[in-house]
This record gives structure tokens, sequence and C-alpha cells, in this order.
């Protein structure tokens, strides 16, 4: 249509408004003139609607023309769409909303035309002015500034003004009644335009007037809730502008309480009015309506109890939180100390799992402590061997899991905080105990799993004292000073059956979960609450004693290192002697701290590990200056805090909680000092024990040296075909993570809160750390890789290393020299260094122990190359190397990592191990072998043939011949733990990686020495075969899936598959041929960080899922029918085969996860998945369609549950950083493929299966990740999800697209329901 030029616009426009005049002037039909007016602008070529003819008739009205006729005019011109009916009331607010108590009739009009047209938003956004009505909108009410708009896009304007006209009449409604100064504010949120010129004076009708305009306003918000399009519109408003929904639910909740009229209403119900404003709409129902849509959605349907996002309540689900029991064995894995806390990963996981299950906290919580308890019972009968024990499976039940509970708790309640520190109102006050009852009601229902709550025969007066105390705190029993805390009782309180969940309960209230209520739980205690348990006694506790200032006698020190502190108060006290008091009270404190309170002090557990790491850290007095360290004149309280932090189970309790970066970085210093110094200078413990500062440094190092895998990258790097995933350990990243950590620490609300848990008596230094301030350190991790990487450079005659080590080989072959002289060449062939001219070579050692260790390779390597030419028995190379370990045990370390080396390099000939040279494993090996196939083949692995002449073809790598004679020789007592539990793993990792049979050989030796950790060895051993086979590291995959999803009902270990089947009961609960054998999940567990590459997992449990899902669809008989919406047997059975397809996806998310991290998961995302679906797999559909689309469903759970576990569903965690990249580039490729830019090779109904249960998920899961998906990928993935006519899933993904998408979500909403 042309459009008229300016000057006839001008002219026309007051001919308009002439015929305006007149018509007011002879009382025309309002009808008539409209039509005539409409037929009078289209032959001038203005566009209609007229946003410009709207401004005329409302400018016109007001306020000299406010007569009827002139809102009839505006009336009809609204009915025969010459004007935009949004536009007018747009006007009409801004005039008469201000001035309605001096012109009610305008007001009721006003009223009148808003429920008339509000509703009608259908024309608008199809109408050609869409675009310029909502720029005139924006441009009357400022909507753009007012919400805070990103942008002007006509949908976004849309909401706004809905919301704004909501508000509106909210604030009128309040005004009118007066309650105005009960909100927030006092006052109205909108801009009044109060220059009212002529106003007619109030008359007597006008106070009733308005009050009906008040009702009237008042039913009008209730349609405006109730109507399908204006609620779902509130709601996207409500989700995207939460700061002004806040202010605006505060209004309208002092209208529904306050309101008389609404309470003396016959029409209005308050309840409904609240109730509609706090439930606008549920848009994310789906509906089945075509045949092809439903056969998706029979699967997908929210209201369906096969909902991919379906509710799970009790324990039927309880298989779906099986990645909960894998994570807890992963942490027990004793040989890696991780640099993570397993607190921080274990609230990720839970809320992952929370999340993608959907459902309540309770429901999480339960199956949290079901895991957990099953965890310690698998340990009721441990294998014995160089492993964490009980105390540490314990510290994950009493300690790690109410950390992680405590996490998840506070961060609820700290947005909580943050939100009524914003808010004047108490919206959250509901919200905030919604986590922390879950966690009640979880541990009430606890008490149902008898079988779980035994306890360990360790512990079981531990149980015992608890239901102890319940028992007193009920009767009010004291122990005269007025509390029960403090109360001695004896080992067995009899009269008082404790469980495990005594223990849990307890562990809650220490860490303020729980109050004492718990105790007045039915069940909690036995017997009557009035029995007094018979095994109190009339004195107090050892702790008691502290706290009322005792001295630390030995006596009491031996009492307080065996019974573990119950609160922090105590453990502070402790804390204040061991840095205040005298040297044997220093002493004494450090040895309480690495006591029983560190072990099993399950409530304050994180403390005792916090106050340890700043012990062993100890402030520069002012006075001290020069090169000399303060740490010198620290070594015996230094020295007893390593040795007592050094055991197996120490270390991994430390790594449960995540000290690991802290340790190290309190370990560098020492290590820096104590190796740096001349030992001229010992010290005599209480003990009697004398040490040097060799001793302590050799503690401190091999400390160091086990909180990474130091020996490990030649193996990983050279015998591997890619570079491992994930973060490789390191000094450096242990230093990165550190600073990291404690920099960020605070500074979010969740850390706020958990601030509060944490004692205000330490201090601990947030001063970054570098590996420049320990430069002898840094040499020696310089050399240490350069070794590891290449053969030994060059050593020059006369240097000073030279002649350190012309003095440790004189040391080392002592009595061989005293026959001749002897020359010991390295077998770099740069010198011989000949031993025989040294007659005493303890004066010249007295060196720093940082030489000694850049001597020692050449040292190595000179003695093993003496050998390989038969110039040094093998007996008195394994000798010799004794000698050495035990004059700087931190020599060791040396030994593992040039060892390893030189293994890997291959330029060792092998030693036959024949019982004369070598020790000799014929005694054994062939029942070791044995043993081995029959561990692998109970798991499903179908082994190569062992050689038959295994015996003769007994032989090793000269260096692990070495390493291992080495090892044999030392005694297994608490002396030399500490530094076997270095060589141990290492020897492990080293004869693996070796070809068969090093690894039988190695075991017949260690299990001739140590035969009750024969178990143990031969488990350990049955992993070579994984770190070579890549079929069978397949073939045990298999075995997880088929055992856990009861695949193969005939077999007797996944004949109930889930949990117990993948994991067993602990090691021993399964015999074939009379040996203990593991469970396949247990297995691989211990496997997967032995494999090579792990870059092809993701592909084969991809295959395994796919082929486990046609399985579960045969076992269950899925067949579709003619309708289409029925399979086989029905839903009953349908639902049986979702729960399967979901056990599976999660199993496979969850092996992704723990064995390649989040590397892994990335990879998964970005490139396995989009392979899969591009690759043509040509499968038959043997049940009519049911298989794709069952496959694809889970995929869309595989693929979310994979990046739950890894990314976190929220942004608490360091890793989402990572997450909007990989995700975007995943959704680039799904809208790609739906645009047809790449050609899929799938099955179109996994295809769609897939996108739709993916989209969903996200959605209605994590929607945190759509927050961060690119504006344009969600639009078009919309547009592309509306081509599947999946209008309700495109819908919710744009109203989860935050305010970039807020307008075209708009937009759609008024779309679907005029489609509706």
């Amino acid at each position: 249509m042309a459009v008229a030029p300016l000057d006839s616009q001008e002219s026309l426009w007051e001919s308009v408004t002439s015929l305006i005049r007149s018509a007011q002037e002879k009382n025309v039909d309002p009808l008539q003139w409209a039509l005539e007016l409409r037929l009078t602008l289209s032959a001038a070529g203005i566009s209609l609607p007229s946003p410009d003819l709207a401004h005329l008739l409302v400018s016109h009205i007001f306020w000299e023309n406010h007569t009827p006729l002139s809102w009839k005019l505006l009336e009809k011109a609204i009915t025969v769409t010459i004007v935009p009916p949004l536009l007018v009331l747009a006007l009409l607010s801004h005039r008469v909303i201000p001035n309605r108590k001096h012109h009610p009739a305008a007001y009721r009009l006003y009223l009148e035309l808003l429920k008339r047209h509000a509703f009608s938003l259908m024309p608008l956004i199809r109408g050609s002015g869409y675009h310029r009505t909502m720029n005139s909108i924006d441009d009357i009410l400022h909507l753009s500034e007012i919400f805070g708009l990103p942008n002007h896009e006509p949908g976004s304007i849309l909401l706004a003004f809905v919301f704004s006209i909501v508000w509106q009449l909210v604030d009128a409604s309040l005004d009118d009644e007066g309650l105005l100064e009960l909100t927030s504010n006092k006052s109205s949120n909108w801009p009044h335009d109060m220059e009212i010129d002529g106003l007619l004076k109030r008359n007597d009708n006008h106070g009733l007037l308005e009050k009906a305009n008040t009702e009237m306003a008042i039913t009008l918000i209730q349609f405006l809730l109730q109507n399908e399009v204006t609620s779902r519109i509130l709601h996207l408003a409500s989700q995207n502008m939460p700061t002004h929904w806040e202010d605006f639910s505060q209004r309208f909740r002092v209208l529904t309480t306050k309101s008389l009229l609404v309470r003396n209403s016959k029409h209005i119900n308050p309840e409904a009015l609240t109730y509609l404003a706090s439930h606008t709409s549920k848009f994310l129902e789906r509906e089945s309506k075509t045949i092809p849509r439903g056969e998706f959605h029979a699967l997908l349907s929210s209201g369906s109890i096969l909902a991919l996002t379906s509710q799970h309540h009790g324990t039927s689900g309880s298989a779906l939180w099986l990645p909960i029991d894998l994570f807890f064995e992963d942490i027990m894995d004793g040989t890696q100390a991780a640099a993570a806390s397993a607190v921080e990963n274990l609230t990720g996981l839970v809320k992952a799992l929370q999340a993608v299950n959907s459902t309540t906290w309770h429901d999480a919580f339960l199956a949290l402590w079901l895991a957990a308890l099953r965890l310690v019972q698998r340990e009721r009968d441990p294998i014995e061997g160089p492993v964490p024990r009980t105390d540490t499976f314990l510290c994950v039940l009493l300690s790690v899991t109410p950390l992680a509970v405590a996490n998840i708790i506070e961060e609820e309640e700290s947005q909580w905080i943050d939100q009524s520190a914003s808010s004047p109102s108490n919206q959250w006050k509901e919200k905030k105990g919604k986590c922390r009852q879950g966690l009640v009601n979880s541990l009430q229902q606890l008490g149902d799993y008898e079988s779980l709550l035994t306890p360990p025969i360790s512990v079981q007066s531990v149980a015992n004292q608890a239901a102890a105390k319940a028992v007193m705190s009920i009767s009010g029993i004291t122990n005269g000073s007025g509390s029960y805390e403090n109360t001695s009782m004896n080992e067995s309180a009899s009269g008082c059956s404790g469980n495990m969940r005594h223990l849990v309960v307890e562990a809650c209230i220490s860490r303020n979960l729980l109050d004492t209520s718990a105790y007045l739980w039915p069940g909690f205690v036995n017997g009557g609450t009035n029995q007094v348990p018979q095994g109190i006694a009339g004195n107090v506790s050892c702790w008691s004693l502290v706290m009322k200032g005792s001295s630390l006698t030995p006596s009491l020190t031996n009492s307080l290192i065996t019974t573990p502190a119950s609160s922090l108060a105590e453990i502070e006290k402790i804390y204040e002697v061991a840095t205040t008091g005298s040297e044997d009270e220093k002493i004494a404190a450090a040895s309480i701290l690495c006591g029983a309170s560190l072990f099993r002090g399950w409530s304050i557990q994180e403390h005792v590990i916090i106050f340890i790491v700043t012990l062993l850290s100890p402030q520069a007095p002012a006075n001290i200056s020069g090169s000399y360290s303060h740490l010198i004149n620290c070594a015996p309280f230094l020295n007893v805090l390593l040795v007592g932090i050094s055991p197996v189970d120490c270390v991994q309790i430390f790594s449960l909680h995540g000290v690991v970066p802290l340790l190290a970085g309190a370990l560098m210093p020492i290590c820096e000092a104590f190796g740096s110094g001349i030992p001229n200078i010992t010290w005599t413990l209480p003990t009697g024990e004398v040490i040097s500062s060799h001793a302590v440094f050799s503690t401190a190092f091999i400390l160091l040296l086990r909180l990474w895998r130091f020996d490990h990258p030649p193996l990983d790097y050279v015998l591997g075909d890619v570079p491992p995933v994930g973060p490789q350990s390191s000094p450096e990243y242990l230093l990165l993570v550190r600073n990291c950590r404690l920099e960020c620490f605070g500074k979010s609300p969740k850390d706020r809160m958990a601030r509060r848990r944490f004692s205000k008596v330490v201090d601990i230094s947030v001063d970054p750390i570098f590996m420049d301030s320990f430069p002898r350190l840094k040499q020696w991790y310089r050399q240490h890789q350069e070794c590891m990487a290449s053969i030994l450079s060059e050593l020059k005659t006369g240097s000073p290393v030279h002649h350190i080590v012309d003095s440790l080989l004189s040391m080392m072959f002592k009595k061989t020299n005293k026959g001749g002289s002897q020359s010991l060449t390295p077998s770099s062939g740069s010198s011989s260094l000949s031993t025989s001219g040294v007659d005493d070579s303890s004066d010249q050692l007295k060196i720093p122990a940082w030489d000694i260790l850049e001597a020692a390779p050449f040292v190595l390597d000179a003695a093993l190359t003496a050998c390989a030419h038969g110039s040094l028995s093998p007996r008195e190379l394994a000798t010799g190397l004794k000698t050495l370990a035990d004059f700087l045990p931190a020599t060791l370390g040396t030994m593992v990592s040039y060892f390893s080396s030189e293994v890997t390099r291959g330029l060792w000939k092998p030693v036959s191990m024949n019982g004369t040279d070598w020790p000799s494993p014929a005694a054994n090996l062939a029942s070791v072998e044995q043993q081995i196939e029959l561990i692998l083949a109970a798991t499903g692995v179908d082994v190569p043939r062992l050689p038959a002449d295994g015996i003769s073809a007994a032989t090793l790598p000269l260096p692990l011949a070495a390493l291992v004679s080495l090892t044999i020789t030392y005694k297994l007592e608490k002396a030399t733990e500490r530094f076997l539990v270095l060589v141990g793993p290492a020897l492990d990792a080293l004869a693996a990686a070796c070809p068969w049979p090093c690894m039988p050989i190695v075991t017949s030796l260690w299990t001739q020495k140590v035969k009750r950790w024969s178990d143990f060895l031969i488990f350990s051993a049955s992993r070579t075969v994984f770190h070579h086979n890549s079929d069978a590291v397949i073939q045990l995959l298999r075995s997880c899936f088929t055992c856990t999803l009861s695949l193969t009902p005939t077999s007797q270990l996944c004949s109930y598959g889930g949990v117990g089947a993948l994991l067993g009961h602990g090691f021993g609960s399964l015999y074939s041929g009379g040996i203990s054998t593991a469970a396949p999940g247990i297995l691989y567990i211990k496997v997967h960080r032995s494999i090579r590459d792990v870059m092809f997992l993701t592909e084969e449990i991809l295959s395994l899922l796919m082929f486990s899902v046609k399985s579960i669809a045969t076992t269950e008989k899925l067949k579709k029918t003619k309708d289409g919406l029925r399979y086989g047997v029905g839903q009953v059975s349908l639902s049986q085969a979702m729960t399967r397809v979901k056990l599976a996806a999660s199993l496979g998310a969850s092996l992704v996860w723990i064995s390649g991290g989040l590397n892994l998961v990335q990879a998964l995302i970005k490139e396995t998945l989009p392979s899969w679906f591009i690759s043509v797999h040509g499968e038959e559909d043997e049940l009519g369609g049911m298989v794709p689309m069952l496959r694809g469903y889970a995929l869309a759970y595989f693929a979310i549950l994979s990046s739950a576990f890894a990314w976190g569903v929220d942004s608490s965690s360091p890793a989402s950083k990572r997450r909007p990249r990989v995700l975007w580039l995943h959704l680039e490729f799904v809208v790609s493929a739906l645009e047809g830019k790449i050609s899929l090779g799938c099955d179109w109904a996994t295809w769609q299966a897939y996108v739709t249960g993916f989209v969903s998920l996200m959605v209605q899961c994590t929607p945190a990740w759509v927050l961060e998906v690119d504006v344009e990928v969600i639009k078009r993935l919309s547009k592309s999800l509306r081509q599947w006519n999946e209008q309700d899933l495109a819908l919710a993904l744009l109203c989860a697209g935050g305010l970039g998408t807020m307008g075209t979500a708009t937009e759609l909403i008024v779309e679907t329901c005029h489609q509706l």
C-alpha cells in the first residue's frame, strides 16, 4: 500500500481531527464512523492499524473531550482494527491510572477495554506494524528502562507490557485501599502524569464507583493470572526478571492478605489468587497428538511413569544411584593421592543425580547414605595388604558424606541469605528447610535397612557409645558437671546396642545438620529412656581433663592418642599447646593430633587435618636472619608430625578431604631446608630415637613424592599410544591448585557459609607459593625429568658429583671392596669410577641430602652396569642398594624413577630368576598364574593362554630384578612401612608394564615373603592383562554391563543385577575354584588407571550401551502394536525396560567419567557422539521401531549424565567454566544436522529421540546450561523443533534461555496458545 507524502499526511490528520469533532457534534453512529474512517485512511495509503491514529484519539479524549461518545469512537476504532489495541491500552494506562480517583469513570472504561482487548495478542504479533507498535509502547511506558531489557525485541517489550499491566493494577488496588504503606517502598513503581487540567469535581457517586473499580481491577488481575497466554507470559517474566518479580510478588501478597475487598468478595478467593501468582503455568506438559509423536512421547510424556525426568520416590529407582557406589570405590584407590577434594566431587555428583533423576532431596540423601553404608559393608572382612583399611572407609561414611550433605544444605541456605538480603520479604523461608528436611527424612528411613547397619567389629564399641549417649541425653544424665559429652564409658557400654545409624546421626549432629531431637525418633534407642547404660564410669574422660587445664603427662598423652576428640574446642586446646607449649608439650600435642583424633575423630577430622598442615609450616621468629631456616629448630616436632601422617590410611584421608595441595605446599619448605643442610646435628626424641636432618628430610621427601605419581610419565608417554587424559600431577600442578584454591576461597556465598564451620584459632597463609622459592627442589625435579626422559648425561671426572658418587659406591660395597680394587662403570661409558681408594666414606658423606640425590642416578647406573658385567653379584647389588636406602631413605625415590626409566628404555638384558643368582619364584609361580586366570575368568574375561613353560621362562629385566630384590630385603614393620608404600605401587606399575610373566614372577616372590598378603598380591597381579590387552578391557566392560543389567540371568554373579552384581559384597564374598574373586566393577575400578590409551573407551562404552539397549528390548519383549501407543504387554513392561535403559546409560556415563574425567567426557561430547550419529550402522530393526527409539533415549541420558558429572549442573565447580564452549559445539552440530547441513547415518528414530530427549533433559534438569548457550543457537534449535511439531519443547527451550530468548519465547507462547 502506498504511503502518503508528509504534507498530505499532515492535512489528512487535520481532516481526521475534524471528522472526530464533527462526529461528536452530530452524535453519529460510532461504528459507521469507524468504518468510514477506515476507508478514508486506506484510500490515503495509511497502514492500518495506525499508531498515529491511536495517539490522536487518546489525546482528543484527555481531558477536554472526556465524553461517552469519545470513548465509543475509540472502542469502535479498536473493533474495526484501525488502531493497535495494546498501544491504546498503553496510552490509556499512562493517563488514566494516575488520575483514576479524579476520573473513576475513565478508569472503569479503561478496565473494560483492558478486559476485552488485553488477551488478543495473536493479531498483534502477526500484524505488519508489530515492531512499530511495540516500540511506541516502549517509548510511552519506558519498559526497557524499567525492566533493564538488554535489547528492544518486540517480544520482550510485549512481555514487559503484560507484566506492567498486572503490576499497575496491583499497585492501583493497593493504593485505593490504603495498603501501599505496607509495601517495601511504600509507593507505586510506575511514573505518574499528574498534570491535570480541568478536573471534574468529585461527586457523591465517586466513592461507590472507586470501590467497584478496585474490585473489578482485582478480578481482572485474576483473569490475567488465569488466562493461558498471559499466565505463561507472567511465568516467563518470573523466570527472567527475578528481582522485579520478587518486588511484584511482595506487593501481591499484601493485596491478597490485607485487602478487605479480596476478603469480602464473593467472586475472589485470596488463596486462589496466591496460588495463581506462584503457579502461573506449567508449560512443559507434553501431549501426544499424532501417532509419530505419540511413539516418542509414550516414553517422554511428563505425565507418564516413563518420563525422561520422571520422579523416583523411595527405593524403587535405587539402581539409578549406582554412580555414587562407583565413585566411592574409585576414591578408595590408595595408589594415588588426588588433588581434588572428594567432598567437593561428591557434592557435585549428588546434585547432578538429584537433578537428572528429578528426585526429592529425601531420596537423594537416602541413596547417598545407603551407598556409603554399602561401601563400609564391603570392607567388613578387608583384604590384607598395603592398602587403605577400615578407618578410611569409615572416613567416607562419617566425615566425607556428612560434609557433602552440609555443602548442599549450606548452598541452598546461602541462596536464601542472599535473597533475604536483597528482598524485604520472607519468600525464601519455605525453601530454606527443603534440603535439611530431606536429610531428616532420609535418616529416619535409614533405620529400615538393618542389613547395612551392622557395624564392623572394630567400631562396635563406638556405635554402642553413640547409642548410650542418646539414652543419656534423653534421660538427662550428666557426669556431675552438667554435661554428658565427656562422660567416660567402658568399651562395651552394656545395655546399649548401637549400629551404624547411631554413628551417622552423631556425625550430622556434630556438624549442626541435626539437633538432639533425633534421639527421640521412634526406634532410635533400644528399650526405655529411663534405663541407664551400665558402662558409665564415675570418672570423666581424658579430654575433659584437658579442657580443665591438666598438663600433658605421659599417661594422659597416651590416653589422648588412643581416644578421639569429640568437639572442635578440645582439638583447639591441643593445637594451642602445639603452638605455645614447651618443646616436650609440643611433641606430645603433635602425637595426639596424629592419633585417634585424626583417624577416627570423624566429627572434627577436617579440622585436625588443617591443624596438622598449619603446624607443618611454623612461622619464622622475628629475630631470624640470614640463610638459616627456622624449621631446623623444629626438627623433633616436625618429625613427629611427618611420621604420624605417613601411614597409608592417613595419606588417603588427607586426599579425601582435598588437602593434598596444601600438604604439598607445607612439605616443600621442609624438604628444601632439611635437604640443604649438613647433617651435623642430631636430636633425641622422647622415645629415645635419635634423628638427623637426613631422617627428617627423607620422611618429608618420600611423603611429598607419594602425593603425585612421580614414576609414571615414562610409561604413560613412551609405552602408551597417546598421552594420558587429564591433568598430570606434578609439584607445579599441586602448587597451582593450592594457590588457586586459597585465592578463590571465601568469595562465593557457599564459601562464606562453609567458613563458619572452620576454627577461628587457625590462620592459614593464603600467599601463593611457586617452585622458584625452592631452588634445590626445582633442580632435583628438573634432573628427575631428564633422567626419566633420556639416558644419563656425561659425568665429569673430578667434579663434586663425581666425588660424592665415589663415596656412595664405597659405602654401598664396602665389604666387596675388601677383597681388592673394583671398578664400577656407568652404562654411558663416560668414566670409570674406582672405589678402591676410598677407605672411609662416612665423613665425606656428611653433605646435604640434595647433593646425594643429585649423585644417586650415577651411583645406580654404575652399580647396575657392574652387575650386568659380572663385577657385582645380584646379592651384593641388593645389599648395596639396601645400604644406600638405609643411609638416606629418600634415595628410594631415585631408585624407583631410575629403574622405571631403564626398564622403559629396554637397554638391559633380562636376568634369570633361578634361585642361584637371583631369588626364584618357582615355588609358587604356577599357582599364582593359575589363580590369576581364575580371577579373570570369574569376571568374564577370556585370558590369552599363558606359556606352558612359565617357570623356565622366569626372567626379569635387570632393573626390575634389582628393585624387587631390594624390596624383599625389607622387614614389614612400622618403621619401614612409610618407605615401602612409596616403592610398592611403583613396583606394581613397573611390573605390570613389562611383558608377561614379569608380574606373576614379582607376585610370586612377594607372596613367598608375606603369605598373608597373597589375596591382595594375586588380585593386583590379575590387573596386568588389561595394561597390555585392549580386548581384555572391552571384555571386562561388557561384564560390567551384563552383570549390572542382569542380561545373563543364568549366571550366579549376574542373576540379580544392580549394584550388588557390579561391585559384589566385598572381597572374598565370591569364590571360584577355591579362591577369592572380585566382582567385575571392583576389578575395573582397580585397573582403569593402568589403561594406556583411555580415548578408545568412549567408543567402546557407547557400543556396549547400544548393545545393552537392544538386549533389554529383547528380554522385555517390547513390540509396537498397530495403534502405536502400546508396547508388548503394556506400560508396565515398557516402564521396566526404560528403568533398565536409564541404568545402562547411568553405568556408561559413570565409567566414562571415572576412567578419564573431564577431558574424556568432553571428547565424548565433541567427537564420539557426533561421529556415531554421522556413521552408518546398518542394524535391522527387529522390534518395530522400539530399539532405535530406546537407543536415542539412552544416548540422551548418557550424554547429559556424563556432562553433569564432569561439569556439574550449576556453575559452582571450576570445571563448569569449560562447559559453554563444549556445549555450544555440540548444539551447533545438532542444529546443523537439523537444518540439513550435516548428513546423518544413524536411524532417524534414534536421532529424533536423542535430540528431543537431550533438549528436554537439559531444559528441565540443567537449566543453567541453557543460559550459557549462544542465543542464536537456541533460537535455531527451537525453530527446528517447531518444524518437528515439538511446540512445547521448543517453547520450554526458549523460556530457559534467559533474557536473550525471552522475546522469541513470548511470541511462541502466543502462537502456541492460539493454535490450541
